[in-house]
């Protein structure tokens, strides 16, 4: 028997996390998204799929939040559909998904962007910002009274990475250096959400920002000059404008506008400071030729490359599995940003395998969340920690092979199975309490 875990602090906020485009369906009671034109083209998604239906949670949210009561979390991170709140009736679904929450006992955590950008608009364009505080505006009227706690945007990196600069994901776009744009009008959106629910009475705001520690190949100068760069692009890119008011050197006069004035929108206080972790990314320098990495092509005109972990357990997406690397992350965003870093939430962190009986996921989150107790332990502000997901859903360019869900969906009947996972977690919240 394993020995148990230990106590979090009094407070500390469990949870599970979705996305909307990942699992609501009913695409045809929203208007489109980029993701809808990108897995509409021949290629895009591996198994031909799309989110058309999905997990079916718009019409079977009720279902869904019995899931959550039962499982005992506190609070549940879901994300609303920008295009669904553009098309009539579509905040209704949202007040919906509110209540029923909230009568459940689960408080409501949405995030207001996770990639769904309606057709219409380009992150290219700073217009693109502006839209979007508007949006957060409408949003924060209708749900203010009963929402509490508030994420701007979810994961800008891989947005503007996958997105923009690789055309892995929507809208398909293989810019390169040229995507930096996208990542300072992503967070240009975030400063101005911020003011915009300010504005509306919130006093409960993050950002979920995707970030792991980045180790160097090996000792050689090039490799070590190649980490901290990819450790610039990945981690500081989108860190340091949030806490510290500035880019790092070099990037800010790349990126687009009146930076210097952006960057005092960019850096409104926030109350915390939301972390998606997954993994440590091991790079070195460019090796001459394009490299296939965890479903991705990483292109040789990259100035680094990014290589295998070693001796390491990985998930079914080849994702290494290194619990300590999140405590080494905390710990050392504590020490590069001091007083400046607000509390801390891990707002995603999960793994895909297969199977309901996922024992392989239960030393996974068991790993991670003595992990994050090493963090606390450490003097890292921590107060929260978020599963991802609550359901097997689409996984973007992968489409419905890789499942990260504490719950089976079988997309064909959509019948919720628990695995084993959710049994673990459900025991775990139980002794916390």
């Amino acid at each position: 028997m394993t020995n148990p875990i230990p106590q979090f602090p009094a407070g500390f906020l469990w949870g599970v996390s979705t996305s909307a485009h990942q699992i609501e369906g009913a695409a045809d009671e929203r208007e489109p998204s980029v993701w809808d034109t990108f897995t509409a083209e021949p290629g895009r998604v591996k198994d031909g799929s799309t989110a058309a239906v999905a997990c079916d949670h718009y019409h079977r949210y009720r279902e869904d939040v019995a899931l959550l009561a039962d499982l005992g979390v506190d609070a549940y991170r879901f994300s609303l559909s920008w295009p669904r709140v553009n098309s009539p009736k579509g905040l209704d679904f949202y007040d919906r998904l509110v209540d029923e929450l909230l009568t459940a006992g689960v408080r409501p955590v949405p995030t207001l962007f996770h990639w769904d950008l309606p057709v219409t608009l380009d992150w290219l364009e700073r217009d693109t910002a502006s839209r979007f505080a508007e949006y957060v505006s409408v949003v924060a009227e209708r749900l203010g009274d009963r929402v509490k706690k508030w994420i701007t945007l979810n994961e800008p990196a891989e947005h503007t990475l996958l997105g923009h600069a690789l055309g892995a994901h929507a809208p398909g776009k293989q810019l390169l250096f040229d995507a930096l744009p996208v990542a300072h009008h992503q967070l240009l959106a975030h400063g101005l959400a911020v003011r915009a629910l300010r504005a509306a009475g919130a006093a409960d705001i993050g950002i979920a920002n995707s970030h792991g520690p980045t180790w160097p190949a090996s000792e050689e100068p090039a490799d070590v000059e190649a980490a901290g760069f990819y450790d610039l692009l990945l981690n500081r890119l989108f860190a340091d404008p949030l806490l510290l008011g500035q880019y790092p050197e070099g990037l800010g006069e790349l990126m687009p506008g009146d930076v210097e004035a952006d960057l005092k929108v960019i850096a409104e206080p926030l109350d915390w400071y939301g972390v998606n972790y997954y993994a440590p990314t091991r790079v070195g320098a460019p090796q001459g030729e394009d490299i296939e990495f965890g479903g991705l092509t990483i292109p040789a005109e990259l100035p680094f490359s990014v290589r295998q972990i070693e001796g390491v357990p990985v998930t079914d997406f080849g994702w290494p599995v290194v619990p300590s690397g999140l405590t080494e992350l905390l710990t050392t965003f504590r020490e590069r940003y001091g007083d400046r870093l607000p509390p801390v939430v891990i707002t995603e962190n999960g793994c895909s395998y297969p199977g309901i009986d996922d024992q392989d996921r239960i030393t996974y989150l068991d790993g991670h969340v003595r992990a994050l107790h090493g963090a606390l332990e450490a003097g890292v502000d921590v107060r929260g920690y978020f599963v991802w997901s609550l359901l097997d859903n689409f996984e973007w360019a992968e489409g419905y092979e890789r499942r990260f869900g504490l719950v089976h969906v079988d997309f064909e009947t959509q019948t919720r199975t628990p695995k084993s996972s959710y049994g673990w977690y459900r025991e775990l919240l139980r002794a916390q309490r």
